[in-house]
């Protein structure tokens, strides 16, 4: 019951001090879910609730499903802790307390929106946004080519099919209309035949 409040507890830190909605959370959900630590059942020493390489695992998958990212990558997460029930209060931890601050704050927001300091505020919190997606796409770039690993340029020459799909969804996002998912579900297919 603790841990399972632990991860509520945590999830509803994420959502609580992140701007941007759920794609912008994801710098904080990781730099805290990576560092959150656990005993698993039968183990002795404490791990991090999920590497990297697992937070860039649940991204994909989020990302490949419909629906807002952030609750389904802390179902993920919850999912791995505390199964079913962990993946109940990541979910709940990463929605319920935005949405209630949400209902009380809609009513007052549409009083002030106008306001110049609400104005102000909003400019500089928009490319802090940008930022931590910026960070973000960094620090998975950085686990799933093996920077740490093989160096930078090991990686690049290592990881050039990696590389080349990074261009590929980039390009296809950036110049066409076509869904994300379709290029999510496009990689899992091209993935199962070349990587099997």
């Amino acid at each position: 019951m603790l841990l399972l409040w632990k991860i509520f507890a945590l999830y509803t830190r994420v959502s609580l001090f992140s701007w941007g909605g759920g794609p912008a959370s994801l710098a904080l959900m990781q730099r805290e879910s990576t560092a959150a630590l656990w005993v698993p059942p039968g183990a002795t020493e404490a791990v991090p609730w999920v590497t990297p390489l697992e937070f860039s695992d649940a991204v994909a998958l989020g990302n490949a499903l419909p629906g807002p990212v952030a609750p389904q990558v802390s179902a993920y997460i919850g999912y791995k802790l505390a199964g079913v029930p962990g993946a109940i209060a990541a979910a709940a931890g990463t929605v319920l307390p935005t949405t209630i601050l949400m209902l009380v704050m809609i009513v007052y927001f549409f009083k002030i929106k106008d306001s110049t300091t609400i104005q102000s505020m909003l400019k500089a919190v928009r490319p802090v946004v940008v930022g931590l997606l910026l960070w973000t796409a960094y620090d998975m770039a950085y686990t799933i080519f093996g920077v740490k690993k093989h160096g930078f340029l090991g990686a690049t020459t290592m990881g050039w099919d990696k590389l080349l799909f990074v261009l590929v969804a980039f390009g296809l996002l950036t110049l066409t209309e076509i869904n994300p998912a379709f290029i999510i579900f496009g990689a899992a297919v091209l993935g199962g035949i070349i990587y099997q």
